[in-house]
């Protein structure tokens, strides 16, 4: 797979979006004190981690 610069570009920040969303979400959800607010973020930060590394394991 032949992947332009800006193609390689626009790759890396989306995994960095990733790992912007999950460290958010998780201090988040560390923060609420409500149990359906937490398990909200808890989510949120699990499903940015798996995208990021389902991305990754796509350019494996």
């Amino acid at each position: 797979m032949n992947l332009s610069e800006l193609e390689l570009q626009n790759l890396r920040h989306l995994i960095g979006g990733y790992d912007t969303t999950h460290c958010k979400m998780q201090e988040y959800a560390e923060c609420a004190q409500d149990t359906k607010v937490k398990q909200f973020f808890e989510k949120g930060a699990k499903s940015a981690m798996e995208n990021k590394q389902a991305l990754m394991d796509f350019l494996r």
